[in-house]
């Protein structure tokens, strides 16, 4: 689980199996060992919210997520949920779930349970096509 925190964002993404655990389970849950402390993160399903959410209590960061989501999630080409949620009077938070999908640039990272990623095909052809020209450049006439 991957979790990414800008600004007034927080983006969650997930690994296949990742997926599956949540689809059957309702609940992932990561920790980040800190100095002096640890920093815990989980996503959770329930049937009672229809919306993204999220809750910070007890130094745990949660994202809810609607069953009603999660029920098909694996099997479907549904990339992902979001939402704006407000915070307070002035201030809305942007929530983003989504599916991992392999990296299209080369990364060291471990990709072997990612989503195959979508724009991969155009990306290939372009590979092999790309080839480096001199830019065509106008001719003009002498004044």
């Amino acid at each position: 689980m991957k979790l990414r925190i800008k600004a007034n964002s927080v983006r969650i993404r997930l690994t296949k199996t990742e997926v599956s655990k949540l689809t059957n389970e309702g609940y992932l849950q990561e920790t980040t060992v800190l100095p002096g402390q640890s920093f815990v993160y989980a996503l959770k399903s329930d049937e009672n919210v229809t919306t993204l959410t999220i809750v910070f209590e007890d130094n745990l960061l949660t994202m809810i997520v609607p069953k009603s989501f999660t029920t098909n999630w694996y099997n479907n080409d549904i990339v992902g949920l979001d939402a704006w949620i407000q915070v307070n009077e002035n201030k809305k938070l942007y929530l983003l779930l989504e599916k991992d999908f392999v990296c299209l640039d080369e990364t060291t990272e471990d990709q072997s349970d990612n989503y195959e990623n979508p724009n991969k095909a155009p990306v290939e052809r372009m590979k092999k096509k790309r080839k480096y020209r001199q830019p065509k450049i106008p001719k003009h006439s002498p004044d």
